[in-house]
């Protein structure tokens, strides 16, 4: 059989998945984004459901004040006696901190704080004990991984022990425990998170250690793959399906443009077959992951996986009485300058005067293929200083957008760019009416973001680069998103109303 990776396209870092029964949930990283800790359901490790997100209110996440990629990092999702329990972190706020859920597409419980430092929490069940283990270290690289017993009730977290240094004795983090056999194993990442990154994999005959390395460490890299067509292999964690056979979910990039490359849909979720050999983990057979994968079957009922929920299109019209579950906010959004407005589209209301502020207004979803195309239908009649339109974001300092505007008493669609410290109206085209509906575009090729205004004939714009939204330029630990904005120095902003969103696959 056949599948594809990565199994979450776009920006879907640090996976952590569980079974229950014979079907597996799966949550992610999410940053400065809002909701946090998208959350995915499947019945075969490659086509996943959203069901939603475990941290919907702001009484859980207050990311009021967070910096780009800053926010929650690498959650640990397990289920035990029938409750589903998530341990994350929230690097620029509260720490180290535990939820629950009995049905995980439900809601969450407000947070339990656990006092511990550290990241990249891992929580493991067994007997009567709970076990916390955890990255610890004020600074990278030198950090160490560490554990005490936790109080699933409290959250009171016992005497910390340190449970391993790695096999480099640097960047040694995203720890997870697991029994096989009456062993415990540890898999834990090392490298740093980028073409370096890579897991590795310890046991012990107690859960506390002392853990001895696998000799054939590390388990899964492609540090040494330069022309592999996956790169940045690591952060993984592993599940046992009914049927007996184990699987690693982790983290890589899709690296394009020759040497040294660059990578701007974040990185993703990708899926390979484990076997034993000699009480070890030995990863898709010691070979590179790739991006099509030949196995021998998967869980399930053997039919032919879907697309994963963040590969298929978004088409909306707004006509519900929530966003589609696809869209998510810069940071806890005002929910005075979002408004559904009776099924006659989504009304944004400018709170900032450049996207690039924090509190900016913007909703959008991520981008999970090189090639698509999104487009908006805006109903907008701007005053002076005024813009609406659909924004390509990294994060604040990298971004590209399409909008439109009004100055010197003409309205315009203009595209914009941000580069770091550049910033530059790239195109201008005056438009003609006033509160007409504007159909804005965006294009998008491996290399190339197109941006074109009209809906029976567009007019090109601008053509920009996607590498200068990469990690490789930004630094930022997400991907691009595609979505709506409104900015304003108004305090009683002109409503923006965008009727339709699209996002499509255009070659993939």
């Amino acid at each position: 059989m056949e599948y594809r990776n990565p199994v979450v396209p776009g920006c879907h870092p640090d996976p952590t998945v569980c079974r229950v029964g014979s079907t597996f949930y799966l949550a992610t990283s999410s940053f400065e984004y809002f909701p946090g800790v998208p959350l995915y359901r499947s019945d075969d490790l490659v086509s996943w459901d959203r069901i939603g997100h475990c941290l919907t209110r702001d009484e859980q996440l207050d990311l009021t004040d967070t910096a780009a990629s800053d926010g929650v990092y690498a959650p640990t999702l397990r289920h035990h006696d029938g409750t589903f329990f998530l341990v994350t972190t929230d690097v620029s706020g509260t720490g180290n901190f535990l939820v629950t859920a009995d049905d995980p597409a439900g809601e969450w419980s407000d947070p339990i704080s656990l006092d511990a430092p550290g990241f990249d929490p891992d929580l493991f069940v067994d007997g009567e004990t709970a076990y916390l283990t955890y990255a610890h270290g004020s600074t990278l690289p030198e950090t160490t991984i560490r554990q005490a017993e936790v109080d699933l009730d409290t959250g009171a977290v016992g005497e910390e022990r340190e449970l391993w240094q790695g096999i480099e004795g640097t960047f040694s983090e995203a720890p997870h425990l697991y029994e096989r056999d009456g062993t415990y194993y540890l898999l834990t990442a090392e490298g740093g998170t980028h073409t370096n990154h890579m897991v590795v994999a310890a046991r012990s005959d107690h859960p506390t250690g002392p853990f001895e390395g696998c000799p054939d460490n590390p388990v899964l890299s492609h540090r040494g793959h330069p022309m592999a067509d996956v790169k940045a292999t690591g952060h993984g964690d592993l599940v046992r399906a009914p049927d007996g056979s184990w699987w690693l979910v982790f983290l890589g990039v899709r690296q394009h443009g020759g040497h040294p490359g660059w990578h701007h849909l974040g990185r993703e979720t990708f899926l390979a077959p484990v076997e034993w050999e000699d009480g070890w983990p030995v990863v898709d057979g010691g070979d590179p992951v790739t991006t099509t994968m030949q196995v021998e079957s998967l869980p399930g009922d053997g039919s032919p996986p879907d697309a994963p929920a963040p590969a298929r299109p978004t088409r909306t019209t707004f006509d519900g009485d929530s966003l589609d579950g696809a869209f998510e906010y810069r940071r806890n959004p005002d929910r005075s300058a979002y408004s559904l407005d009776d099924g006659d589209g989504l009304t944004l209301r400018g709170r900032t005067e450049r996207l690039g502020q924090h509190g900016a207004t913007f909703v959008g979803r991520r981008q999970a293929h090189f090639d698509c195309r999104t487009y908006v239908d805006l109903a907008f009649d701007p005053e002076p200083g005024e813009e609406a339109g659909l924004a390509a974001v990294m994060d604040e300092r990298h971004r590209y957008e399409v909008g439109v505007t009004r100055s010197d008493g003409t309205t315009s669609v203009v595209v914009r760019r941000r580069i770091g410290n550049a910033a530059e109206v790239v195109a201008e085209s005056p438009v003609s009416g006033d509160g007409d509906t504007w159909r804005l575009a965006v294009d998008a090729t491996t290399d190339s973001y197109r941006f074109l205004s009209g809906a029976d004939d567009p007019t090109e714009l601008a053509t920009l680069a996607t590498r200068y939204l990469a990690t490789e330029v930004s630094g930022s630990f997400t991907g691009v998103y595609l979505g709506m904005y409104a900015t304003s120095g108004d305090d009683d902003p002109t409503p923006a109303r965008f009727e339709r969103f699209v996002y499509e696959p255009t070659g993939e």
